[in-house]
This record gives C-alpha cells, sequence and structure tokens, in this order.
C-alpha cells in the first residue's frame, strides 16, 4: 500500500557522518543518484573517498576550496586545487560548480552550505570547473510558471557520464515543475528513465526588501512540492517543503513545485538512470500538458532573472 510522503525526507532526518543530509544506496529502492548536504565552518573538512561514482560540488552559501585527488585533468592522474567562489545565497544566481569524474577523491574545506551530487557511473570523464559566468542562466515558462533554471549540469553544458544537475529558482507565487511530468519508461527520442532528487531552499522573497513590509519575527518560509502514481509505480508526495528537505522521485508524474506567496522557493535536482544515453525527456501528464499552451503571449515574470545582489554574475 502506497504511503503519503514515504519519499519525503524533512531537513536532517537523512543526516550521516558529518553531512546534515546523505542520500544513497542505502536507501531501500534507492539505486542511481546520490546528493550530500554539508554545513562547514572555518577548518571545517569534508572528505569523500575515491569510487564508481561521478560528483558535481555545488556551493549553496559560501565558498570552498576543494582537492581532487586521483581524478583526470588533461589526460594526467593527478591531486588538483579548485577554489570555488560561490555565493551569498541559492537566490543570489548562479555559483561557479566543479565537476569531479570516477576515481576522484574530494577533499572540501571552506565556510558556508554546499551539496555534492552523485551518480553511479563506470565511463571515466576529466575533471571539469564551470565558472558561474559560463552557467547557462534559462528563463523557462511564462506568467505564474514563470522560473528561473541553472543549466551548468545538463548534457550541453557538462561532459559527464550519467549525471544531469540543474537548480531552479520560483519567486513567490509561481508554480515550476509544471505541469506535472514524468521521467520514468524509455520511450526513445520521447522519454527517459531517470531518478530524481529534490532538495529545497526557501526564503523570505526578495520584493519584501524593496517594499518596506514588516516581516514576522518567527518567520517560516515554505513552499509546496507533489507527485502521483504513473503505470510504473506508485507514489504519493504532498508536502509543505522548508530549507533542507529532500524529496525522492524514483518513479510518477512530479510536481508542482509551487512558491507561497511572500516566499522564494529554491530547488537542487540531481538526475541518472539505468539507461545508455544521458537525456532528458519527458511525458507530461496528460491531464495538464494543455497548459503550456496557455502560456503562449504571456510574458516572463519581469522578477526573473535573479542575480547576484553585488551585480558581479555578468
Amino acid at each position: 500500500m502506497t504511503r503519503t510522503n514515504e519519499w519525503f525526507f524533512p531537513a536532517g532526518t537523512t543526516a550521516r557522518g558529518g553531512w546534515s543530509s546523505v542520500i544513497d544506496e542505502q536507501l531501500d529502492g534507492w539505486r542511481h543518484t546520490g546528493l550530500r548536504i554539508g554545513e562547514l565552518a572555518d577548518g571545517a573538512v569534508r572528505l569523500l573517498n575515491a569510487g564508481d561514482l561521478e560528483r558535481v560540488v555545488v556551493p549553496l552559501a559560501g565558498s570552498f576550496r576543494v582537492r581532487v585527488g586521483g581524478g583526470v585533468s588533461g589526460g594526467v592522474s593527478t591531486p588538483d586545487d579548485y577554489e570555488l567562489r560561490g555565493r551569498l545565497s541559492v537566490f543570489d544566481g548562479p555559483t561557479d560548480v566543479l565537476y569531479v569524474g570516477v576515481g576522484g577523491s574530494l577533499t572540501i574545506t571552506g565556510t558556508g552550505r554546499v551539496a555534492v551530487a552523485e551518480a553511479q557511473a563506470s565511463v571515466r570523464k576529466p575533471t571539469q570547473y564551470i565558472a558561474r559566468e559560463d552557467v547557462p542562466v534559462e528563463l523557462r515558462g511564462a506568467g505564474r510558471s514563470s522560473r528561473q533554471v541553472h543549466n551548468f549540469g545538463t548534457p550541453s553544458v557538462l561532459d559527464a557520464a550519467k549525471l544531469i544537475v540543474c537548480e531552479v529558482i520560483t519567486p513567490a507565487e509561481n508554480w515550476s515543475s509544471y505541469p506535472a511530468h514524468k521521467h520514468d519508461e524509455l520511450v526513445p527520442g520521447i522519454e527517459s528513465r531517470l531518478e530524481e532528487i529534490y532538495y529545497f531552499e526557501t526564503a523570505v522573497t526578495r520584493a519584501v526588501s524593496d517594499s518596506g513590509v514588516s516581516v514576522a519575527e518567527a518567520v517560516d518560509p515554505f513552499g509546496l512540492f507533489a507527485t502521483t502514481s504513473s503505470p510504473a509505480g506508485e507514489i504519493d508526495t504532498n508536502a509543505l517543503v522548508r530549507t533542507g528537505d529532500v524529496a525522492l522521485v524514483p518513479f510518477g508524474y512530479h510536481g508542482p513545485a509551487a512558491a507561497a506567496p511572500g516566499y522564494d522557493l529554491y530547488y537542487l535536482n540531481v538526475m541518472a538512470g539505468p539507461d545508455d544515453g544521458r537525456v532528458w525527456n519527458i511525458t507530461d501528464d496528460p491531464a495538464h500538458a494543455w497548459v503550456r499552451g496557455a502560456w503562449d503571449g504571456q510574458q516572463v515574470d519581469p522578477r526573473l532573472p535573479y542575480l547576484s545582489s553585488n551585480g558581479d554574475n555578468r
């Protein structure tokens, strides 16, 4: 019997080994992707051993140094250090990221909050640093379905074996991951099979700082996220989401992710699957696919794009 929110993990419930969140194959039924969230203070270190995993290091808030051991850079196996400038917060525009292929170990130091996206892989790819100036910023949808996508880990940008990673900003009152869609069946050229991780953060919307509105002392930013079953499996997620929460999508239609009035919503997406091709092909929920046509003639939300508050993203 399907349990509501079986695949939803509130902040802290998967903490392990010094990481505030760990998603990996130790979760029953989870096979292809992984995620680690780390909170680092001055002098703190997070170590990840080499293995049959490829990884993308994503600064969420703060700056970090990453030492890569055993990876391949320019065809030569050598330890190397990378500086990730990062950003003030996930709502401060794109960040620079670091991809480390199969066989690479990581030593991460710095101050702030960092994500490490993972995927099981066997093909070894070289280490790749992607500067934030080179991250494509896509404004997707229109009207109240406007959102901002940072495509640093998608096939057109990153040369990975399996991993597909991006992040999405949804301004207050907007919907994203909508219409609900799925990618749990292999239909060449139409749909691919991909597990997906959603890691969420929420904050008082940017517009408040310019409006003079008084914010409650015990403010509690939140959004909403849902999934529904498909022929590939039964799933039922209906959750209020806050900073640090994680939702997993092994199969089924997923979306919407809705930003509540007063609060902006962010999520990091991590995807990989069993198919040979590394492609994000989706099928919309047939009951709601028509909504895409309703965007014609609507303008993209003028609040977007969200870039760095100090203007150094571009």
